[in-house]
């Protein structure tokens, strides 16, 4: 199957998205926000507010091939300017990484994220209903995970953060692997990748989808050799089939991760859905 070229190497993919710095002198950022412990040491993300919040946020999956490597967020505000500039808060979130970690523990980390988000919505500036997501190839992955697998919290946890509600309101994903069952298994490129099979399917975007999700953008390149287009494509059909709000850009000649023009381009088009459902 075609899927199976991921085996090839899901790359890793940190700095996706490449643009024009812009002067975030103005934009405030709370870095290092606790949201959970795992084997003694801290999960985080950074908050960071533009000049003129439009009360929207943008979560941001630092995840490429499941590895989450930190990064001065002062990076991610000119990463993000596009976004910052719009009004939109900016949240990139860090997860357990690979090679410690694997895929579903990963999963579990920004599923926690979202729900520590939400519940400090306001502390943060942030409509908790207002929340999108995005990310890009094992980034992308997590961000439809979440966008199609929300539930409303656990009422009788005696954490208080998973009695939150984990749904985002929009969702982009860049070139995503979407069925985990083809390359699940022993991977030394990838060791996130190494768990049980029998887990597979639990964390397979492509299985998931339903009326209930929130609107999804998926932008893909067609010479990606990396994560065949092939992953956006059904996951499009998919979408449509179950009445999913959606739409499914094409970038020819792109491969795995945009730059140049092409970054330009997917930048623009994500600012315009998240300005389309979250606004």
């Amino acid at each position: 199957m075609q899927n199976r070229m991921i085996m090839k190497g899901l790359i890793l993919v940190t700095s996706l998205f490449v643009f024009a710095a812009n002067s975030f002198a103005n934009d405030y950022i709370d870095a290092d926000v606790v949201y959970g412990h795992k084997d003694g040491m801290a999960l985080v993300y950074d908050v960071i507010k533009p000049a003129n919040p439009n009360g929207a946020a943008i979560v941001y999956m630092v995840s490429g091939g499941w590895y989450s490597r930190w990064a001065p967020p002062e990076n991610r505000a000119e990463q993000f300017a596009y976004l910052l500039d719009a009004g939109f808060t900016v949240i990139p979130v860090h997860h357990g990484s690979a090679p410690r970690y694997v895929v579903p523990e990963a999963y579990s980390d920004v599923s926690r994220a979202i729900r520590h988000i939400k519940m400090h919505g306001e502390e943060h500036g942030i409509d908790a209903d207002r929340i999108g997501v995005i990310g890009g190839s094992a980034g992308g992955h997590l961000s439809l995970m979440l966008g199609l697998n929300s539930d409303h919290g656990t009422a009788d946890s005696q954490d208080i953060i998973m009695r939150q509600a984990n749904d985002v309101a929009a969702v982009v994903a860049y070139f995503p692997p979407v069925d985990l069952r083809e390359i699940t298994g022993p991977n030394d490129r990838f060791p996130a990748l190494n768990f049980s099979q029998e887990k597979a399917a639990a964390i397979s975007p492509i299985l998931y989808a339903d009326a209930g999700d929130p609107p999804t953008l998926l932008i893909h390149g067609d010479a990606d050799e990396l994560v065949n287009i092939s992953n956006s494509q059904i996951m499009y059909a998919e979408f449509k089939k179950k009445s999913v709000t959606t739409e499914f850009i094409t970038i020819p000649g792109a491969g795995h991760g945009f730059r140049g023009d092409d970054a330009d381009t997917a930048a623009a088009a994500s600012l315009e859905w998240f300005k389309k459902h979250l606004l």
